[in-house]
């Protein structure tokens, strides 16, 4: 009884919160005004409200208001009844100087409860200075003529400006790129699809999701105009030196008035419109990019940017033959999708397994930024104490200009042996992280029944052709063995030649995967693929680390091995087009002419080295 009485009286209160939820009281304007040019400041409420208390407006002179209208409406859906109802305080005012201002939230009161609205900030612009040039009357004539001579005049307040975020910068230093339109008193009503933009030959492409084109006053030049941006990318120059961005060309359609030859006071008001079609350039733009300075740590792999570091692990304190995750975060801004997996250098006795990598980035106007998350899978085979060391990532600080190596903590594992195993395992060498085996006892006891022991009719008679061919047989076998095994140990000395065979075993793998994936579709990860492949066997062919590797040796090193510069070109060709197009759409038809190109150029370099 006593908790219906209290859902009772709880009933109003709940009802009462509900309906308070139901009420809006909100404030707006626009974000940017121009100093001596009236605009309107209204507050809507979606109840009737009374007592409206405005703000202390600072920074604006109050021309009129506020004024008060209201408005509702009554629909039927599915045989349901809604209604609205909205109120309107209407304000016009003039900015008094130009500046950055704030109007604080307004009251007001509905049903006997006070409401507050948003506060808004509004920038106010200067007036525009006043134009030296006196404006020419226009000639009269044919009406296509007007139009077109209407369309020139409209072109001088109309142009694109093609904006970067920064003129000198780094390799592979993020720059934001827009096309920016800018016109004042002239009409324009679209875009058309004829859009021409440059190649951006020298830098890798990450372009914007533009959505809805959204418009907004800016003061350049002494003049006001609207502005929108009409395009955006994130590019990452990938050589130093000066790169230029060639113009790029918009099609806008103007709606311009004709005038007719005898002209009266309604001209203005009821004159005929036409739309024409003009063609604006965006200039052309050079970035200066500066090589990365020298003294590049070992662990470095081309990050460029401001990063973090942390991981973990999943435990310490295991049992033989138990899986355990080693967790790598590099969190931060700058070019994520170049960075390359560190490598863990994991003691013998442990089993490795491919990292695992999940992306979770995103992309602004501000850069890429997110976490680069790789997750090292392992499994020690044997019991005993073992050391993971730290795992060293550098990269080059954009913000200091400086490179900065950041590690890991050493984690110590404590592995016991597993119930039912040995308890002297033997285990085998672990330099090519292959399967680790676990050996039996291959011992057997000698046998001390004397009625099992053969006879002695059966025994090898000494000096018969068995018994000479029993020590000649192992005799010759083990010769043989042994040039066998001296031939592999003066191969495997060679170590050229073992990184020969090597790369023609991997880079066969990896052009397998890379045609499965072009099969499958997959074009992010072919491209991937193929790019991997050739720094791969470029790295073996040459014998050289692939961290020392990098687009601007790699012809120099080809050419001292004798390479032609046919063979050098192709190869610089298949690194440009897969990096390229990682980024870039494309079609199964470039993906397999990439393909064909690169086992070409493998080809030849293996014929010329």
């Amino acid at each position: 009884m006593q908790k219906k009485i209290f859902l009772f009286l709880l009933l109003p209160l709940i009802a009462q919160l509900a309906k308070a939820d139901d009420i809006q009281f909100k404030a707006s304007a626009p974000a940017q005004v121009i100093v001596g040019k009236p605009f309107q400041l209204t507050y809507t409420v979606n109840q009737r409200s009374r007592d409206l208390r405005a703000p202390e407006m600072q920074g604006f002179d109050i021309l009129a208001g506020p004024y008060t209208s209201q408005s509702s409406s009554t629909s039927w859906i599915n045989g349901q009844r809604t209604s609205s109802y909205t109120q309107t305080y209407t304000y016009t005012l003039i900015a008094q100087k130009e500046g950055s201002y704030t109007i604080p939230p307004a009251g007001v009161t509905v049903s006997g409860e006070q409401y507050t609205s948003n506060g808004l900030k509004i920038k106010v612009l200067p007036a525009d200075e006043p134009s030296a040039e006196n404006e020419q009357p226009a000639a009269v004539g044919e009406r296509q003529q007007q139009a077109s001579s209407a369309a020139n005049s409209a072109s001088d307040n109309i142009f694109i400006r093609t904006v970067i975020s920064k003129a000198r910068v780094h390799e592979q230093e993020c720059i934001l790129l827009q096309y920016k339109l800018y016109f004042a008193g002239v009409d324009v009503t679209q875009f058309t699809n004829n859009t021409k933009l440059p190649e951006f030959k020298g830098f890798l492409k990450q372009e914007l999701e533009q959505g809805e084109i959204q418009t907004q006053l800016e003061h350049y030049n002494g003049r006001n105009y609207n502005t929108a941006v009409l395009y955006q990318t994130l590019l990452y120059p990938q050589h130093s030196g000066d790169i230029k961005i060639d113009p790029a060309q918009f099609e806008a359609v103007l709606r311009v008035q004709t005038r007719s030859q005898v002209r009266s006071i309604f001209d203005d008001f009821f004159g005929s419109y036409t739309n024409v079609t003009r063609t604006i350039t965006a200039p052309a733009q050079t970035i200066h990019v500066e090589a990365l300075p020298k003294g590049k740590p070992a662990s470095f792999s081309g990050g460029v940017g401001h990063f973090s570091l942390k991981s973990n692990i999943t435990q310490t304190d295991v049992t033989q033959n138990e899986a355990v995750t080693l967790k790598i975060d590099i969190s931060g801004s700058g070019n994520l999708k170049l960075l390359k997996t560190p490598a863990v250098d994991f003691p013998e006795g442990v089993e490795e397994y491919d990292p695992k990598v999940n992306n979770n980035f995103k992309t602004t106007t501000s850069g890429m930024s997110g976490t680069k998350s790789i997750e090292y899978l392992f499994i020690p085979r044997a019991a005993g104490t073992y050391t993971i060391p730290p795992v060293n990532f550098s990269y080059f600080d954009t913000q200091t200009g400086t490179y900065k190596t950041l590690s890991t903590p050493e984690y110590t594992l404590n592995v016991k042996r597993a119930a039912g195993s040995e308890e002297n395992p033997v285990v085998s060498n672990y330099v090519n992280k292959e399967d680790i085996r676990q050996l039996g006892s291959d011992i057997r006891y000698i046998n001390t029944d004397i009625n099992t022991v053969a006879p002695r009719k059966s025994r090898l008679a000494y000096g018969s052709l068995l018994f000479w061919l029993c020590y000649l047989i192992p005799l010759l076998i083990a010769i043989i063995l042994f040039v066998i095994f001296r031939h592999q140990i003066q191969e495997n000395a060679d170590l050229r030649r073992v990184r020969y065979k090597k790369a023609n075993k991997v880079v066969q793998k990896r052009l397998k995967l890379a045609k499965q994936l072009m099969n499958d579709g997959k074009q992010s990860e072919f491209y991937e693929e193929i790019e991997r492949a050739a720094w791969s066997y470029l790295s073996d062919r040459l014998s050289i680390p692939t961290s020392e590797l990098n687009k601007e040796n790699i012809s120099q090193l080809l050419r001292q091995k004798g390479v032609d510069d046919d063979t050098v070109n192709q190869v610089n060709d298949v690194l440009a087009t897969a990096g390229f197009a990682r980024y870039a759409p494309s079609t199964s038809n470039d993906m397999q002419q990439l393909y064909d190109k690169t086992v070409q150029a493998f080809e030849r370099v293996f014929s010329a080295i």
